[in-house]
């Protein structure tokens, strides 16, 4: 699942990225003095909890860029050889549905959704919304008893460490929102995320 094809796309979203983290910490409020939050012991120390946060966060900020990014650029490609928006928005969320059929004991699905069937933004944010409530359930079920045994995967049932399989999930859509930005910032827009919070 790793996509190696956007490396030069990658290398300016590197440079851009280093000019973010000062900013944000300059407009940070000072909250030495606000008490902590107590968080739920057992979900400090549950895998599943964890897992569900970053992947839960990640989609957040996928359906934030696809109800934002200017409907008439959804065929915008940075350059040739890589995806359109609409393409890599598909990819990213589509995932999903291939650890789905994994887990399943299934072959995955061959290649991702067409994106002629999902020409309007409605179309292209319900897929997504769909795929991160979907990715969000398939985590929960499987629970933290999924942790302590190796996870068999695929048609030939395939041992793997269950670990580094919810791991690749959010790793693998955490890179698509990154090249994303990307996309938003070779068009002279900002990513939803890098705004000024109101």
């Amino acid at each position: 699942m790793k996509i190696h094809y956007y490396g030069a796309v990658m290398m300016i979203a590197l440079g851009l990225g280093g000019l973010f983290p000062a900013v944000v910490a300059a407009q940070e409020p000072d909250k030495k003095d606000e008490p902590a939050k107590k968080e739920d012991p057992a979900k400090l120390i549950s895998p599943t909890a964890g897992y569900l946060e970053v992947w839960n966060d990640t989609g957040r900020k996928l359906i934030g860029m696809v109800e934002d990014f200017p409907e008439d650029k959804f065929d915008y490609r940075p350059m040739a050889g890589t995806r359109t928006f609409r393409e890599a928005m598909l990819h990213a969320a589509g995932t999903v549905y291939y650890f789905q059929a994994l887990l399943a004991g299934q072959a995955p699905p061959e290649g991702d959704p067409k994106p002629e069937a999902y020409k309007t933004r409605a179309a292209l944010v319900a897929y997504v919304k769909q795929a991160i409530a979907d990715g969000a359930a398939m985590i929960t079920k499987a629970g933290d008893g999924s942790f302590s045994k190796p996870m068999l995967l695929g048609a030939r049932h395939k041992e793997n460490n269950p670990y580094s399989v919810w791991a690749d999930l959010c790793e693998h859509t955490g890179e698509h929102y990154g090249q994303l930005v990307v996309y938003y910032r070779a068009n002279g827009l900002v990513p939803p995320e890098s705004r000024p919070k109101k």
